[in-house]
This record gives structure tokens, C-alpha cells and sequence, in this order.
């Protein structure tokens, strides 16, 4: 067992692709193969990923030919491959074929059946209300239904059922989420969605007001038993806002929060949920409860934040499924700042400012990491390097731009 060779496996080249691979180099020192169907600045020019370009890759059979193919070519005695999905899309298609994945790769996912009832957002909410978990008002709009009484006020959020399917056929003004204020805003919105190719139902939500510091993000890993191993709350300072990067995390301190906790333990438990969870949520101050808005199947795309808190998400993998391992639970408590953005934009356009506070302390402290600030990556590579810096460039004007 100790000449075992680890070799992650990717599907995806955004910053959550980045991010695991990093966590697998800094635990293991191993440089991680991913694919995807086009070159991203966040895996491009790094030295500890082997990226494959597929522009096919997102289609089925590609897909498992390609995964197939790339583990005959790596197979080797005492390596183990382990395969991430670093997108909804791909994290379901992991699941859906996991069984003939598993035959050469660990597939540290859930089944398909159980897929099929967390996907879908109403599906997801129907489960929340038998399960205890708190979420926003909803109701479920129709392609062609008659606007009703939704059973509260404007404004509302509305967004994709199905996610996946909204996102594979791109349309110019798309959003990840929109706001409407009134009725006539919410009949230019749904008639702009319906004239594309989805057809599926939308979420239309009551609005929970309060600014991004309103937000937290919970990251768990339950073991191949389905018990909970590893949590990690991170209370979001700041997110994205682009129109299709809106709420995408982009600064987040860690907190603990033990009653909010053990509500999302005995949920993951009490499904037999296995492999990482990422759980949006947002704290409505006017009955003090904090509500899900969905669950993403795979780590999350600010997964650095747990990694760099002290709870390497790679380890969690090896540990349990390589070595077989009873893992002990780790709850993190301890305050830890991570951003992906310049500092001074956290410090500028969060406006809690006990949170910027705490955040200057934490950095001070040498409690703090950015995802792309890896040197064993950077240095001497000026092209990565570089990267870095016009990304910090971009999100400085981007901030500016969006952020009101």
C-alpha cells in the first residue's frame, strides 16, 4: 500500500478544476491530467496540470471514450485514478456512467437515481420541506403558464430548474440568476428565456434581501458509508457580479456555526449522500433563518477555501477511498480569510465592516491564501505569472464596472 501512485483525473479548466489540483499537488506532489473543450486562463501555463483539449468532451460517448481511453493509457501497477467533475455538467456525467467509470477510476459520487432528486431545484425543495431545511418561498413557473399570484410580492429571483440544460444552449443576455421587480419585467424575462431552447420549468423565488455578506457557502465530504466527514461553513464576503459570474464567491471568511451544521449533517446522512456537497444559503434577517437556495453534486468552485483552512479536499478523497480509512469528523471553527480577488477590492466594496476588519486581521495573521497564488506554480514560470497578474488587473475593472 505505500508504493500506491495517485493520479487525479479532471474534467473541467476553470478555477474549481485549478483548485483541486492544486490540492492534490500541495498533499501528494502530483501534477493532475483535466480536459475540457476549450484552453481557460485559470489552468492555462500551469505546471501541475496536464491539460487535454476536447471540444467533444461534453458529449456522452466522447466522453466515457475519452476517460476510458486516458485510463488504459495510464494504467500501471499500485496507480489509483481518480476522477473530479469541476462542473455540474461533467460532475453528472461522472455520475450517470459511475458504473463504468468505476471500473477503472474511484468515482467518489452519489448514484444516479439520487442525482435525479437534487438536480432539479424543485425536486431538491420537495426533499428540503420532508428533511427540515429551511429555503426561500417558491413557486414553479411553466412554459406558458398564466401569471398568477405567486404567494409573494415582487421582487422576485428567477432562475433555471435544470441548470445544466439552461447553460448548454447560451443565448446574448443570459444570466445565472435575475432579479424582476414587477410584473412587467418578470414577462420580459421568462419570454427571453422561452424563445431559446430550454423549455423547462423555472424557480421563481421570493427575493431575501441583504447584501453579498448575507450569503454562506457550506462544503461537506461524506465518506463511501455516506457519513459525514468534513465541514466546512465559509460566510461570503463578496461574490461576482457579472452577468453570468453573479454569485460566484469571490472572498469568504470560514465560521461555525453548530445548529446550521447538524441541520445539513443529519440532511446528507439521512439520503446516504456520498462525495462532496456544496450548499448555497443565505441568512434572511427577517425571521432569522438561513435558506438553501440549491446543492451542487461535486466540490464546490471556491473550493481553495476549504482546502486552504486546513481541510485538503484531495486528502479526504485518498484517505477514504485509496486507503479505506475511518475517517474522524473534522468541523472547521477556526476563522480563515481566502479570496481569489485583489485584497483591496474585498476591503473596498464589502460593507460590513467588522468583516473587512476581521479579514485584515486574519491576513495579518498569516490566516489567509489566494487560489492562484501557488508558488511552487509560479515561480519561474512567467507565463502563469503573468496570467495572474492581468487576471488581478481584470478583476479590479470588473469590480469597478459591476459592483454597485
Amino acid at each position: 500500500m505505500e508504493n500506491i501512485i495517485i493520479q487525479p483525473v479532471l474534467v473541467g479548466g476553470d478555477i474549481n478544476c485549478y483548485s483541486v489540483a492544486r490540492a492534490y499537488h500541495e498533499a501528494y506532489g502530483v501534477k493532475s491530467i483535466a480536459f475540457g473543450r476549450y484552453a481557460l486562463g485559470a489552468t492555462k501555463d500551469s505546471n501541475i496540470i496536464d491539460f487535454r483539449i476536447d471540444p467533444r468532451i461534453t458529449e456522452e460517448e466522447e466522453f466515457i471514450k475519452v476517460l476510458l481511453q486516458t485510463a488504459d493509457e495510464l494504467a500501471a501497477p499500485n496507480k489509483k485514478l481518480i476522477i473530479h467533475g469541476c462542473t455540474d455538467e461533467y460532475a453528472e456525467l461522472i455520475i450517470d456512467h459511475r458504473d463504468i467509470l468505476s471500473e477503472k477510476y474511484i468515482v467518489p459520487y452519489i448514484g444516479k437515481d439520487l442525482k435525479e432528486k437534487l438536480i432539479e431545484k424543485e425536486l431538491f425543495y420537495q426533499m428540503c420541506e420532508e428533511k427540515g431545511l429551511d429555503y426561500p418561498k417558491t413557486f414553479i413557473y411553466s412554459k406558458g403558464d398564466e401569471i398568477k399570484d405567486f404567494g409573494f410580492k415582487y421582487p422576485v429571483i428567477i432562475k433555471p430548474s435544470d441548470s445544466v440544460l439552461f447553460w448548454q444552449h447560451p443565448f446574448e443576455g443570459m444570466k445565472k440568476a435575475y432579479l424582476a421587480n414587477n410584473e412587467e419585467e418578470f414577462r420580459e424575462i421568462t419570454t427571453s428565456i422561452y424563445n431559446g431552447k430550454y423549455d423547462k420549468n423555472l424557480i421563481i423565488q421570493d427575493f431575501i434581501p441583504g447584501d453579498d455578506s448575507h450569503m454562506r457557502v457550506l462544503t461537506c465530504y461524506s465518506d463511501q458509508n455516506g457519513k459525514v466527514k468534513m465541514m466546512c461553513l465559509g460566510h461570503v464576503l463578496l461574490e461576482e457580479h457579472t452577468p453570468k459570474g453573479i454569485g460566484n464567491h469571490a472572498a469568504i471568511i470560514t465560521e461555525y456555526d453548530e445548529p446550521l451544521m447538524e441541520k445539513f449533517k443529519n440532511f446528507l446522512e439521512s439520503i446516504n449522500y456520498t462525495g462532496f456537497s456544496n450548499f448555497d444559503i443565505k441568512f434572511d434577517s427577517r425571521d432569522n433563518t438561513y435558506k438553501v437556495f440549491e446543492i451542487n453534486l461535486r466540490q464546490g468552485r471556491s473550493n481553495f477555501y476549504v482546502t486552504s483552512s486546513g481541510n485538503n479536499i484531495a486528502k479526504y478523497v485518498v484517505e477514504d477511498r485509496v486507503y479505506n480509512k475511518e475517517l474522524d469528523l473534522k468541523i472547521q471553527k477556526e476563522p480563515f480569510f481566502w479570496r481569489v480577488i485583489p485584497k483591496n477590492v474585498v476591503y473596498k466594496f464589502v460593507k460590513n465592516q467588522d468583516l473587512v476588519n476581521l479579514a485584515k486581521k486574519l491576513d495579518s495573521e498569516g490566516k489567509s491564501a489566494t487560489s492562484f497564488g501557488y508558488k511552487a506554480d509560479l515561480k519561474g514560470n512567467f507565463k502563469r505569472s503573468w496570467y495572474v497578474f492581468l487576471y488581478n488587473i481584470n478583476q479590479i475593472r470588473k469590480f469597478n464596472k459591476y459592483c454597485k
